[in-house]
């Protein structure tokens, strides 16, 4: 490499600074000053993020406690990463093992059994473009430890043998509580989900739909989420409508099915 390449830690004291790698071209969006407001709450939880630098932000790694994750993972004393993103221009540096790498060393410095991640092999999630693929993982010593519908994967990598994290299973029964009408099931931890939830919002305006939107608080609701993603869903009449942003088109286009069947 040709410049010096440094791993930043954000924390409470550099964040303001620092930034988190999202949407840091906009940083007085509401998106991104409500993910820098739930990042101040969740450093205290043990959430940790680090982003490379190679003459500018070249990606970032977040992960948490499983205790404090906010995916729809059960379990004990694992790491579980959020995210873990690499610039396009910057794929195949190196970039991505060397987060990766940071992270394992933080989760057996803390003594934990093994570190988490739910990534996203396709179908009909959507979300390729938001969680990593499993393959990389997998040439990290990752192995699969369980599936979720409709193509979501829980990866592990374990450091002894305790009990590997799982998923809860019972999503049906966690989605039909939500009852009747559109729904949107979203937090601040990802700071595109505000601009989602407009373009929602906008849509069920035109179409004149009654819009519920449903801010999780806290870990535990995100682990009570019904996706495995646990940070977004859009519901219809208590189904699982996405498990990811839809466009307009997209959006219309799954409740008329829905409609039909």
């Amino acid at each position: 490499m040709d410049r010096v390449t440094t791993i930043v830690d954000v924390n409470e004291t550099n964040a303001e600074q620092t930034g988190f790698f999202c949407m840091r071209s906009k940083p007085d969006a509401d998106g991104y000053r409500r993910k820098l407001h739930w990042l101040k709450r969740r450093f205290s939880e043990g959430l940790k993020i680090k982003i490379v630098e190679d003459g500018g932000h070249q990606g970032f790694i977040e992960y948490a406690p499983i205790e404090h994750a906010w995916r729809a993972v059960l379990g004990e004393n694992y790491m579980v990463i959020h995210c873990l993103w690499i610039d396009e221009h910057s794929i195949g540096k190196g970039y991505g093992s060397r987060l990766l790498d940071a992270c394992i060393r933080d989760a057996k410095a803390q003594n934990k059994s093994g570190v988490a991640v739910v990534t996203s092999s396709g179908g009909d999630t959507g979300l390729e473009p938001w969680l990593a693929g499993k393959d990389f993982f997998m040439k990290h010593g990752f192995e699969l430890a369980d599936q979720a519908p409709p193509s979501f994967e829980l990866m592990v990598k374990r450091f002894d043998d305790r009990p590997v994290p799982r998923f809860p299973g019972d999503w049906a029964e966690r989605t039909s509580k939500y009852g009747k009408g559109l729904i949107v099931i979203r937090s601040d931890q990802c700071p595109f989900f505000d601009q989602a939830v407009q373009l929602i919002a906008e849509t069920a305006d035109e179409w004149g739909l009654d819009l519920h939107v449903v801010n999780l608080a806290d870990s535990r609701d995100a682990r009570n989420a019904p996706a495995a993603f646990g940070t977004f869903a859009i519901l219809y009449d208590g189904k699982l409508l996405s498990h990811h942003p839809l466009t307009k088109r997209d959006l219309m286009k799954r409740i008329e099915s829905m409609r039909r069947s």
